[in-house]
């Protein structure tokens, strides 16, 4: 196997991962992905979480230097999807 390949940024991160680069605990990352407002995908009975959605936040704070919402960003892309099905656009 290529070494560049083990030592890769990876596409996922476990939510014990990614509740250690947040510096909050597993628990409160799994409560707030299943009420919807963190960003996961869920692979049968396991919760991972996009590299790029927490790239994506982490910059959004460094950009702004002040909070982010991660339930409001949710909501927002939430009701933008249910406009898009209501309207007949693409479920994707």
């Amino acid at each position: 196997m290529n070494s560049n390949a083990e030592n890769a940024y990876p596409a996922f991160h476990t939510v014990t991962e990614a509740a250690r680069i947040l510096r909050v605990a597993p628990s409160t990352l799994y409560r707030a992905i299943r009420a919807g407002d963190f960003p996961a995908i869920r692979l049968r009975t396991r919760y991972v979480v996009p590299a790029a959605a927490l790239d994506a936040l982490l910059a959004a704070v460094a950009e702004t230097g002040g909070l982010v919402d991660p339930a409001q960003i949710v909501a927002t892309r939430r009701t933008a999807r249910e406009v898009r099905e209501q309207s007949g656009g693409a479920s994707w």
